[in-house]
């Protein structure tokens, strides 16, 4: 076979049908039904490809295009600047926190964070009158205390404090709304910090009070509750540090220990006995409410100073605890019916003045620089401190105009100097003002002349060593080097003769008082006034002898007191003991009580019989008690500036000033006026219960010898006097009706 035959035959494929061909065969598939599933042909892949990057026809869709990839950069961009921040931030938080977190202490170190002690002060009987100081009642715990006080602090304070890290965005975000809505700053009023927070503020963000930085305590605490934004982010650092290092509960003790209150109290405990005598482990949910709504302003709610807003605020506090579940419908309707009410001892508020006196009296390093928690027993008689601010507010009310500017003091004391009772002025219930009885040095006028008889009496020589011996009260002038010409004149205006010197002490004449303090020395006047404790620059000249120096009311009154007493010095006191709370020891004793002796018993028993005529007969016949004897003198200055009268029981000495502060003339107001009647309401008032003593005074002896040239007619002056002087009557001219 020849290779052209045996060659195997090429193959070619087979020819497809036209497509015209194919469309007739599709449709008439169609027409038949055919219900085949189509064959999907796939393009190239090449021609994929080149369909997908082909853009969109028109100008329209490149812009959208351009917009949207520009939008996706922009995102981008922010996104990846926002996460890495967020994680630097994140670090640096974090390592803050730690950084606090490492050197928080332990919670119990932070209980008590005082700068300065307390001194809290006992009247006679051992009752607590006055606090000063930093007042802090011992540390106590969320298990110590009341659930009332726990629940109520919560409720008021910081209702998801046991649900938050110790930051708060929600309340954050209502606190500046509430500020924006109010037309405030973000920052300013509501803060929406949570306990932790304040607490961290409360702790000054770790930082102790150091003196060399701060120039008092109030300035560290006013820098460390500054509000600005930085301080709000260091404070939500050392929040989250306390939150990662202590309990919720442990956090909540540190606040209420540490929490100011009012009234110079630190923490719940010291607030619970200062305003209702009582632990905090005690109070009711009344008492809880009130305490809690010290927080928000603790000068302005403070039952103290005003009792009313105090329970108002407290009713507020109530109905959160109610809404919270802490109280019941009946528990809380029960606290609204029956609000706090202050303790006796605080709502007495006795001695402020008293209080503020003796803190002066005391060592400042036991006073108000004390680092320790002081007690001291004092003299104090609240029922006498009662009487004497009753008997001032009686007088003013019933007896000065209203509207009136003047003022008045009283001080009690007994005749060893124990302060019993002080008013320094018509406010009453006040510390830390002017003390009228203790800083207001004033002209005494005649109140002083019982030193000048003093004198007499004590010298005993003639011719003025009796109270029956006589000076002539007549117009008399002489000349002082520097001065000139002085005419001193009696109060009425008149001139009486020959005068005993116990009449003319009754009816408080200028005259002889002048003659009888040069006859026996100015400079042995001035001695004995010394020495009764009238301690300021006391005048040179004969003025001496009306009063023209300045003492204090205390001052005074101790001086009566050592006349009182049978003519011994006394030094006014009100400590009886220091000591520190917790000790038994006392660290301090009375510092004042009976001194030296400084005239004669004797003369200061006769020259109590002659002041006792003052009250029963002569200028201070307004003073004069019902059931008992008492002594005492008057006194009014120039052009009636000031107005005294001081006096005394066999029991008690009682002094009391009326004046302007600045130096206004009184209107018709003498030392035997409404200074004498002042001093006659507070008598009545501290005897009330006390049996009458008699005074410790011994009549005169009758004059043995006739004075003056005519014996019978000097005798028969001598008796007339005598007879006056005892009875307050007799012969002779009528006794002046002089009011001083």
């Amino acid at each position: 076979m020849s290779e052209s035959k045996r060659r195997t035959p090429r193959l070619v494929a087979e020819k497809r049908a036209s497509s015209a061909k194919r469309t007739k065969k599709s449709a008439a598939n169609r027409k038949a039904g055919a219900k085949r599933k189509p064959v999907t042909t796939r393009k190239p892949r090449a021609a994929r490809k080149s369909t997908r990057r082909r853009p969109p026809s028109g100008r329209s869709g490149g812009l959208r295009g351009a917009l949207r990839a520009a939008l996706r950069w922009v995102f981008g961009l922010v996104w990846a600047v926002t996460w890495r921040a967020g994680l630097v931030v994140s670090i640096i938080v974090g390592l803050a926190v730690a950084y606090q977190y490492v050197n928080l202490p332990d919670a119990r170190d932070l209980l008590d964070g005082r700068a300065r002690g307390s001194v809290t002060m006992l009247d006679r009987n051992g009752e607590v009158f006055a606090w000063r100081g930093d007042q802090f009642g011992g540390a106590i715990t969320t298990d110590t205390v009341s659930p009332h006080l726990k629940n109520a602090i919560v409720a008021t304070e910081d209702k998801r404090f046991y649900h938050h890290f110790g930051v708060d965005p929600i309340g954050i975000a209502g606190a500046i709304r509430i500020n924006l809505s109010e037309g405030r700053g973000p920052l300013q009023g509501n803060g929406g910090s949570t306990i932790t927070q304040q607490t961290a503020k409360l702790l000054c963000l770790g930082r102790p009070y150091d003196p060399k930085q701060w120039k008092s305590e109030a300035e560290y605490e006013a820098d460390c509750r500054q509000t600005t934004l930085w301080r709000k982010i260091k404070e939500a650092v050392f929040a989250m540090a306390m939150e990662a290092k202590y309990s919720k509960d442990e956090i909540l003790t540190i606040y209420m220990n540490r929490a100011f209150l009012g009234a110079g109290t630190r923490g719940f405990e010291a607030a619970a006995q200062r305003y209702f005598g009582k632990s905090a482990a005690e109070v009711n949910p009344a008492e809880a409410a009130m305490l809690a709504g010290l927080l928000k302003a603790p000068t302005r709610y403070a039952p103290t100073n005003n009792l009313a807003r105090a329970q108002g605020r407290a009713n507020l506090i109530i109905g959160l605890m109610e809404e919270q579940g802490y109280l019941t419908p009946q528990q809380a309707a029960l606290a609204r019916a029956h609000p706090a009410e202050l303790s006796e001892a605080a709502r007495a508020r006795a001695g402020g003045y008293f209080a503020d006196w003796l803190m002066g009296e005391i060592p400042s390093y036991f006073g108000d620089n004390t680092t320790e928690d002081v007690v001291i027993r004092t003299t104090l008689d609240p029922r006498i401190q009662a009487s004497a601010e009753e008997a001032l507010q009686f007088v003013f009310q019933e007896r000065v105009r209203e509207g009136s500017k003047a003022q008045a003091a009283i001080v009690v004391m007994s005749a060893d100097g124990a302060v019993r009772a002080m008013v320094g002025g018509r406010k009453t219930r006040v510390s830390g003002v002017f003390n009228r009885a203790t800083q207001a040095r004033r002209q005494t006028g005649s109140a002083f002349k019982p030193f000048v008889y003093a004198t007499a009496l004590d010298l005993g020589q003639p011719p003025y060593g009796s109270p029956l011996d006589t000076v002539l009260d007549e117009p008399f002038c002489e000349n002082i080097p520097g001065s000139g010409r002085w005419c001193p004149k009696n109060y009425s205006g008149k001139y009486y003769g020959e005068v005993t010197l116990t009449r003319a002490l009754r009816d408080s004449l200028n005259v002889p008082a002048v003659k009888v303090a040069e006859a026996v020395g100015l400079e042995n006047v001035r001695k004995v006034a010394n020495g009764f404790g009238l301690s300021g620059d006391l005048a040179e000249g004969p003025a001496l002898a009306l009063g023209v120096s300045e003492a204090t009311l205390i001052e005074m009154t101790a001086a009566y007191a050592g006349i009182l007493n049978g003519g011994q010095a006394v030094k006014p006191y009100g400590l009886v003991e220091l000591r520190l709370r917790g000790d038994d020891a006392p660290l301090m004793g009375a510092g004042g009580g009976i001194r030296e002796r400084v005239i004669r018993e004797s003369a200061a028993r006769q020259l109590i019989w002659m002041m006792e005529k003052v009250v029963s007969q002569g200028s201070g016949r307004r003073a004069a008690l019902p059931d008992r004897q008492a002594a005492g003198k008057t006194g009014t200055t120039q052009a009636a500036r000031d107005a005294w009268f001081i006096g005394f029981t066999a029991d008690y000495v009682v002094g009391v000033w009326m004046g302007y502060d600045d130096n206004t003339p009184l209107s018709g107001v003498t030392g035997g006026g409404l200074p004498a009647e002042i001093w006659r309401e507070a008598m009545q008032r501290i005897n009330e219960g006390l049996p009458p003593r008699p005074l410790p005074m011994d009549p005169p002896s009758p004059p043995t010898r006739p004075r003056g040239n005519d014996p019978i007619g000097g005798l028969g002056r001598a008796v007339d006097q005598l007879l006056q002087d005892i009875f307050g009557g007799g012969g002779g001219r009528p006794a002046p009706t002089v009011n001083r």
